[in-house]
């Protein structure tokens, strides 16, 4: 006969025994068995125990004022936390900065993906999630304070490749959570709105010979769950709780339950509230021209998240995908308390498999959040301000993602703009300065992303700055902005400038920016003219950015048809200047401009005054055999094409 796996809260917690190795579902604020966390602490406080626990979890599970994982500060309850996030349990976060216990601060993906090295019975995870951040062992190696001695991460090299190794800690008990359990264990999740780690969870605590404890809503008919609705089996499940408060089993801590967000019904999104036309809603709209059309994108909290409110507006929304890192795919995704969750999403996948997306380069675009960032391009967001915040999901999707866009105000505390007739002003100037000479945790190392070609700009109110192996440089300053005012007496070093660009004076009018007609390029031929006495073809690039795979190719196409309209190889000259290509698409760039030389051209000579993007042209022409022709300024390009147009090549296109 088959076991009935139904008991309450206190006597599944009786059965944890001091020193047990814990870990917990919940990510941010929803799917969190409140029950258990409630029922335990209730245990420590009337008994004094279980004593010293370790704690491990991924996101943060709680509400940031004692709810969750909160619930577990009691002095002598924990002695360990291995988690990616703290700032959801403050009161432990401030007794792991007070060295009252140990604590490791890991990416959240890297422990999502080692419950299943733990349910394998393997030692531990290679990855190259964390190189050249302080979870790397070359620097903090993910602890968070003094007594924290024990190394969990190491350097391994592997075929002349570094790798990180980290060493997984064998479960003894695991929290879980589903919707309705029957009376052997089998769980289904019908009504939660994410799956997280579960599954994952369950397996690795049962493999090691642990207890797994499963919070459900409702106990339903033995043999009532179809098998493939079956989320967590029975046969891994030791105890089945069911709270005695609905309030200990709510959706998240702002939602009793959302049918829209458990993706049992769909609703109509057109109604999204426009952002008022403040700070976050500029960077919110600049960030918006990076988007990267039919592409898959992350976004973070915070400013990052107005990208969605944005691409809603313009009307942008069907033609991305939107994830996030708790495995929600597709639709509308939700903010506040529901944040991790997506209304009408496609599909929600396992936690650990969206990071095995992630992890290998899934990720079209993400646009993050930034705390502080230094000249290299190091940015903090994960301990700052005497607080451990930990780095959640950001190390996993900013070293992985093909293009990064760092996004935030200039400065923070007391920030206070207008924008006036188009333009910019900044009214009161934040108190705490967020471009500092180092920054106090290195979360995204600049240098490492410098030294893959990844993309990756900066975004804020007044200006953009894009990350080359030199630096940061200034590329963009908002209208009615000064530099020698506005930017560069408010940060702790002097960026690279060369001839900065305005940014889109469309951010700054409160009205539709027809954001999809740059997004597909649909003016780029007003960019293209031709003076067919001398057969010259202008170029003029000027301000345009080179994003992504598309843009290449849509630059392609309005090339040919200019050249093919005017029936002849033709000599062309491309005015660069303030243009911007990404560092990984060179290549690309020089491709087309080869099948250009090739079919259409007879000559071609550019210019631009910046030293970085004509060193990377010439590298890359240079490695198709091209000759690079690429001078600083317009009159060079002109006097090396004269030769060339005075011989106007008469022979046709091919």
């Amino acid at each position: 006969m088959k076991k009935d796996k139904v008991i309450t809260a206190d006597q599944a917690i009786a059965l944890i025994q001091d020193d047990d190795v814990i870990c917990t579902t919940g990510f941010v604020q929803s799917c969190i068995p409140e029950a258990l966390h409630a029922a335990l602490e209730k245990r420590f406080v009337e008994s004094g125990g279980p004593r010293g626990l370790t704690l491990i979890m991924c996101a943060g599970a709680g509400d940031s004022k004692g709810l969750g994982t909160g619930r577990l500060h009691h002095e002598g309850l924990l002695k360990r936390v291995i988690a990616a996030n703290f700032g959801r349990m403050p009161k432990v976060a401030e007794a792991a900065a007070n060295n009252q216990i140990q604590g490791y601060n890991l990416p959240q993906g890297v422990i999502s993906k080692l419950y299943r090295s733990c349910a394998a019975g393997q030692p531990g995870l290679f990855s190259k999630v964390g190189l050249h951040t302080y979870v790397d062992p070359r620097l903090d190696g993910g602890k968070v304070n003094k007594m924290t001695e024990d190394d969990i991460v190491s350097v391994v090299e592997l075929d002349g490749e570094e790798w990180l190794f980290y060493k997984a800690t064998p479960i003894d008990v695991a929290f879980i959570r589903a919707t309705s359990a029957d009376p052997s264990g089998n769980l289904s999740m019908e009504k939660e709105s994410l799956t997280l780690d579960c599954l994952a969870q369950a397996m690795a605590a049962y493999n090691n010979g642990g207890i797994v404890i499963a919070q459900v809503e409702r106990i339903v008919e033995q043999g009532s769950i179809m098998p493939k609705d079956v989320k967590i089996p029975g046969i891994i499940v030791d105890c089945v709780v069911v709270p005695e408060e609905a309030e200990l089993h709510r959706m998240n801590y702002g939602v009793m339950y959302d049918p829209a967000l458990a993706g049992e019904i769909r609703v109509p999104v057109d109604a999204i509230p426009r952002l008022p036309l403040d700070e976050r809603k500029i960077i919110a709209r600049r960030a918006s021209f990076e988007l990267p059309m039919n592409g898959v994108i992350n976004l973070g909290v915070g400013a990052p998240d107005g990208v969605a409110s944005v691409a809603a507006e313009e009307k942008v929304t069907p033609f991305l995908t939107m994830t996030t890192e708790a495995g929600a795919i597709g639709g509308v995704l939700a903010g506040g308390s529901s944040f991790g969750s997506s209304v009408n999403a496609d599909t929600i996948i396992d936690q650990n498999q969206m990071f095995d997306f992630y992890h290998g380069g899934g990720l079209d675009l993400t646009c993050l959040g930034m705390a502080e960032c230094d000249a290299v391009g190091n940015v903090n967001t994960s301990r700052f301000g005497g607080k451990l915040n930990g780095c959640g999901g950001f190390i996993d999707i900013s070293q992985n993602s093909r293009a990064v866009v760092f996004a935030g105000t200039f400065t923070a505390g007391g920030l206070d703009i207008a924008v006036e007739d188009g333009e910019l002003r900044i009214l009161q100037e934040g108190k705490h300065r967020k471009f500092v000479k180092a920054v106090n945790q290195i979360t995204f190392s600049g240098k490492y992303a410098a030294s893959k070609s990844q993309p990756v700009i900066y975004v804020t109110e007044r200006c953009v700055f894009l990350l080359t192996p030199e630096g940061l440089e200034l590329i963009e300053v908002a209208p009615g902005i000064d530099i020698e005012r506005d930017i560069l007496p408010h940060m702790d070093f002097d960026p690279i400038i060369n001839k900065p660009v305005k940014m889109n004076s469309k951010i700054f009018v409160d009205g539709a920016m027809n954001l999809m007609d740059d997004l597909l390029n649909l003016n780029l031929a007003e960019r293209v003219s031709y003076d067919p006495d001398r057969n010259i073809l202008f170029l003029n690039l000027e301000g345009w950015s080179v994003r992504k795979k598309a843009d290449v190719d849509d630059l392609q196409k309005v090339l040919v048809e200019a050249c093919e309209k005017a029936g002849k190889r033709v000599n062309a000259v491309v005015n660069h200047d303030g243009c911007r290509i990404a560092d990984d698409l060179y290549d690309r760039y020089a491709g087309m401009i080869e099948h250009m030389m090739d079919h259409y051209y007879s000559s071609t000579t550019r210019y631009t005054t910046s030293a970085f993007m004509r060193m990377k042209m010439q590298e890359a022409l240079s490695r198709r055999g091209l000759p690079p022709h690429i001078f600083e300024r317009k009159e060079e390009a002109h006097a090396a094409l004269e030769p060339e147009a005075e011989t106007e090549a008469e022979e046709p296109v091919a």
